[in-house]
């Protein structure tokens, strides 16, 4: 099990939107959920994608995509558009969850935590464990007072000295461990 907790500072917190883009930038969100749920041809089953948005009208809001549990979906845009629409707007969808939470309250939730920041210990060299939780920000990056708040239940890892797309670390996150597993 893995799981992916991503904080969009401006992400809507309703379904009263145009596209994902104009959103606040939901589009992160989306591109997010994609690298973290979606392989080719398949969906990971043992992956959890978090979504803690904080724009407008009432953050903070938990968006969960469950990959276990997640029926009837496709990759493109438009599809979670709607989806991502409808969950905001108190719809159902399977292995699709909307909740009030913040990013503190949740992170006080798991256990086996990692902040990515290019600062970080190598994530190639450290025991990442059981099931472990990576924590991730949007284009903006983590607000300083969360992220000395993670800290003090995780640590910082990196995936290289350069600043990646939120989505960009999440598939190279996927990809390391996938090689870890397979050599397992």
């Amino acid at each position: 099990m893995r799981e992916f907790i991503l904080y969009s500072r401006t992400g809507r917190t309703d379904g009263r939107f145009n596209s994902l883009r104009e959103a606040g930038r939901l589009d992160v969100v989306y591109q997010c959920i994609l690298m973290s749920i979606f392989a080719s041809h398949a969906l990971r089953r043992d992956v959890t994608f978090h979504a803690i948005l904080g724009g407008p009208p009432a953050p903070p809001l938990e968006l969960v995509v469950d990959g276990a549990t997640l029926r009837d979906v496709h990759v493109d845009e438009r599809t979670w558009e709607g989806l991502i629409r409808n969950a905001l707007s108190g719809k159902s969808h399977p292995g699709i969850s909307v909740r009030k939470n913040s990013l503190q309250h949740l992170v006080k939730e798991k256990s086996n935590i990692f902040v990515l920041e290019e600062s970080g210990e190598s994530i190639r060299t450290i025991d990442l464990g059981e099931s472990p939780v990576f924590v991730l920000g949007d284009q903006v990056g983590l607000p300083k007072k969360d992220e000395e708040f993670i800290l003090r239940y995780g640590k910082k890892v990196s995936i290289g000295s350069r600043a990646y797309l939120a989505s960009a670390c999440v598939g190279i996150i996927n990809y390391i461990l996938d090689q870890r597993e397979s050599f397992d």
